[in-house]
């Protein structure tokens, strides 16, 4: 495929009571979302700020190009930087002088995938921000390093047309990716700001069954990325309730970040910067594509990930709602400490110190 060419580049009073399901509960347990996670509030930590590795540290620990990078990230259009620098060859383009051997793994939402990054089965992942945020202070600032954005917007609740104002989500089954995961903690704190008169419940459902679920009137709805939220608007006749960028100055939140693990990061910083700068230039080559080149290359990258993909008009769709950047926005992720805090999910602490910008810094403009 021809690349075109580049450019430089709580509220309190009667507040409602989430109800969830964890990973462990069937569709029909129940838990409370606010009170009942206690257990894992109890596990919260409150970390001081933690700066970013010096230079004079990481060229300590340097031991040159890496012999393999395993890189995660999921079959979302939020991830499409991801699935084009995989598909078209950017990543192993960029690292392939050096020896170095491109790994990929695929998976369904950000807490498996940091799990898997902080096991060392990956070197790198594309995630969601509070996954990341997690890891980060549950770790003391220890797990992990963002280094770059990817992209912002493209997280919709999506619900029937019974459903056409926020107070009537009271006693609505609602979906999310994963529990804990960045549109779970999102729907979670939204309906943490509503006075409703009786529960909504969330069940974390994965993204390909959670059409299903909608489809068979199982749930009203779900805060998905892109292109699942699309999928249910074009196909079953859901409609967006809420767009998440409604929700933030600017429009601007971050809905998938590139985070590398500290270990990989002191080793092989040079590959790191090689992924970075792949990553960019996936981005680069989304945003100055012609729509049918990036129809067809984005399609393409889904089959070659996850075995199918979405109709044009799905993926039409979706690409309306995401921006790609590889600028991290970084003034966003104490705010999404906050949510996550607010609704007892996650790990307390402040964030800064996550991002490290060095290697975004050291690319040539």
């Amino acid at each position: 495929m021809k690349r075109p060419e580049t450019a430089e580049p709580a509220r309190h009073g009667n507040r409602v009571r989430l109800t969830a399901h964890g990973p462990e509960a069937g569709y029909g347990g129940r838990f409370l979302g606010l009170a009942g996670v206690g257990v894992l509030a109890a596990l919260a930590v409150v970390t001081a700020l933690l700066p970013g590795p010096s230079d004079e540290q990481a060229q300590a620990a340097d031991l040159g190009p890496a012999a393999e990078l395993k890189v995660g990230y999921f079959a979302n259009l939020t991830h499409a930087p991801a699935l084009i620098a995989q598909s078209e060859g950017i990543l192993q383009d960029a690292v392939q002088e050096d020896g170095t051997k491109v790994q990929s793994q695929v998976f369904n939402a950000g807490p498996a995938a940091v799990e898997a990054l902080n096991s060392g089965a990956i070197d790198a992942a594309y995630l969601g921000p509070n996954p990341a945020l997690n890891s980060y202070l549950s770790s003391h600032g220890e797990s992990l390093r963002v280094v770059s954005g990817v992209a912002y917007g493209g997280a919709s609740l999506v619900v029937n047309d019974q459903i056409n104002s926020p107070g009537q989500l009271a006693g609505s089954n609602l979906a999310s990716p994963q529990f804990g995961g960045t549109q779970d903690v999102a729907l979670r704190n939204y309906l943490n700001g509503l006075e409703l008169n009786q529960d909504a419940t969330v069940t974390p459902s994965s993204n390909g069954t959670v059409a299903q679920l909608f489809g068979r009137g199982e749930i009203d709805g779900a805060w998905l990325p892109e292109p699942y939220a699309s999928l249910l608007v074009e196909k079953y006749d859901g409609h967006r309730l809420v767009n998440e960028s409604q929700l933030w100055p600017d429009g601007k939140f971050p809905t998938t970040v590139l985070a590398v693990s500290q270990d990989f990061l002191a080793s092989h910083p040079e590959t790191v910067q090689k992924l970075v700068d792949a990553n960019t230039e996936a981005i680069s080559w989304l945003n100055h594509a012609d729509e049918k080149q990036k129809l067809e290359a984005v399609q393409s990258a889904l089959v070659k990930a996850n075995g199918s993909s979405f109709d044009e008009s799905v993926i039409a769709s979706a690409l309306k709602q995401i921006s790609f950047s590889e600028d991290p926005l970084p003034e966003t992720y104490q705010t999404l400490v906050d949510h996550a805090a607010a609704v007892g999910v996650g790990s307390t602490g402040d964030a800064q110190g996550l991002v490290d910008t060095r290697f975004l810094n050291q690319q040539e403009r």
